[in-house]
């Protein structure tokens, strides 16, 4: 199931602290990427159907410095094969002693219409990645080489990210917290579901920065439910 634009405008509002709430009703706890912050705080929203690549420990006989000259190099396919609007998520099996990737293959996936990436290991030239207006998740930096410590070996297939695993065509969503993935079968009610959500705490937001008792409100009583419906008709008259 492909994500539409609908989706993609809702998801624009919605925090991934809500995204893992709604997630967690429907019985999925294991959906938030652990351990991995975003470089470039200043870079968009990350919104975007997962493309994988995973690593295996590399092996010295098959990891060498020529190893980048073979034109079929998973690591080099993923970043000119990864769709526009996707995200490419990498299994780095938790390690960060070595670099999932580099500026200059980010940057490429930026010019290719990419819509961010992440590893469970470390990318390097960081400094250089926090310039970039493209959500990048790592662990931490990672000076050395990718082919120091992996070995890519499949593109597209299920893989583990952070502990969560990771399907190609999921949801995978980033802001300035962390990232989740949602199930790409039950996208479109997980989206809608977390924005009805989000409009609520909107309003419980506003009633206790007005100095409400949360008693009664967060979890809503049937009269705040009733109170919501009135405040969220005149946001929609305001509109």
């Amino acid at each position: 199931m492909a994500l539409t634009e609908q989706c993609k405008t809702k998801l624009q509002s919605i925090s991934t602290a809500t995204l893992n709430a709604v997630l967690f009703k429907r019985g999925l706890r294991n959906t938030y990427i652990r351990g991995i912050h975003l470089i470039n705080p200043a870079a968009p929203r990350m919104i975007g159907a997962a493309y994988t690549l995973r690593y295996i420990p590399a092996r010295e006989d098959l990891d060498h410095t020529d190893s980048f000259e073979n034109l079929c190099h998973p690591q080099r396919k993923a970043v000119e094969e990864c769709p526009p609007g996707s995200v490419l998520v990498m299994d780095a099996r938790e390690d960060s002693s070595a670099a999932s990737a580099g500026c200059i293959l980010l940057t490429r996936l930026m010019k290719r219409g990419c819509a961010g990436v992440v590893t469970d290991g470390g990318f390097r030239d960081t400094p250089a990645i926090a310039q970039l207006p493209f959500p990048s998740y790592h662990t931490r930096p990672a000076a050395p080489a990718s082919l120091v410590r992996h070995h890519a070996v499949d593109l597209n297939m299920p893989i583990g990210c952070g502990g969560v695993p990771v399907f190609p065509g999921d949801i995978v969503v980033g802001d300035a917290e962390g990232v989740v993935v949602i199930p790409r079968a039950i996208s479109p009610i997980v989206v809608q579901e977390a924005y009805e959500q989000t409009r609520f705490e909107d309003f419980v937001q506003k009633r206790v920065e007005e100095g409400s008792t949360i008693m009664g409100l967060y979890p809503p009583s049937a009269a705040t439910l009733e109170d919501y419906e009135r405040w969220r008709a005149t946001q929609q008259e305001a509109r």
